[in-house]
């Protein structure tokens, strides 16, 4: 089973469809199972769609949110990922501390702090940990997360986050993929016309390319058309 493929007129239609289709996940989620694990990439796109989730009818009180990846930089850094995503969402709506989860990138030793987020997944998520719902983006090379090409981190199999070498000019720690297979749902949001060489490659599932070895039987794309290209 593919990918499901919607392709909308631009960002901010993809950044509003993204926005409702979390909520209906989360909504979903609380109702089955009491509670809603979200995991959240970095990118432009998201912080737009994060800005437009604190607006919808969403269960706020029982959502988890972790992130997928995140750069190696000092806290409030511009540079991430979750420096944008409480801008664009956390001031926005009132969660509890103790259900946020930034990656701990600030720490000395990076390797034990990749395994304790593996364990604060685990804490929320059980034993393998299983997301309620994984958001991932589109590189113009084919990445996800931060998994990139050529990077030893694509072969981790026994760690449900692992770091990545420099990329960019900075050093990531990811979810690996037999964390973002276990997904109940993948959202993928992919804007911009940087992104239409590959675009094709994911949705055949082209697994020359890191993105296109995720898991895509339960996964919804949603693209603009500078990414989709002509009808």
């Amino acid at each position: 089973m593919h990918l499901k493929l919607e392709v909308l007129d631009d960002a901010d239609a993809v950044a509003r469809r993204g926005a409702a289709q979390v909520a209906e996940c989360a909504r979903e989620a609380v109702r089955a199972r009491g509670r809603f694990l979200f995991a959240v990439s970095g990118g432009h796109t998201p912080w737009a769609m994060l800005a437009m989730l604190a607006a919808e009818d969403v269960p706020w009180e029982h959502l988890e949110l972790f992130q997928i990846d995140e750069r190696v930089a000092p806290a409030g850094d511009p540079d991430r990922n979750w420096t944008q995503l409480a801008k664009s969402l956390l001031g926005r709506v009132s969660l509890a501390p103790e259900r946020l989860h930034p990656m701990p990138v600030e720490d000395a030793d990076l390797e034990a702090a990749a395994s304790r987020y593996a364990a604060a997944l685990a804490r929320a998520g059980g034993a393998p940990p299983v997301l309620d719902l994984a958001h991932l983006g589109l590189g113009p090379d084919g990445h996800t997360a931060s998994l990139v090409p050529g990077d030893p981190v694509l072969d981790v199999q026994g760690a449900d986050v692992a770091l990545a070498g420099p990329y960019q000019g900075r050093r990531r720690m990811t979810l690996t993929f037999p964390a973002l297979d276990r997904a109940r749902s993948v959202l993928w949001l992919v804007t911009g016309a940087d992104k239409r060489e590959m675009l094709p490659r994911l949705l055949r599932g082209d697994r020359s390319i890191p993105a296109g070895r995720v898991r895509q039987d339960a996964a919804l794309l949603l693209a603009d058309r500078a990414a989709a290209g002509p009808a």
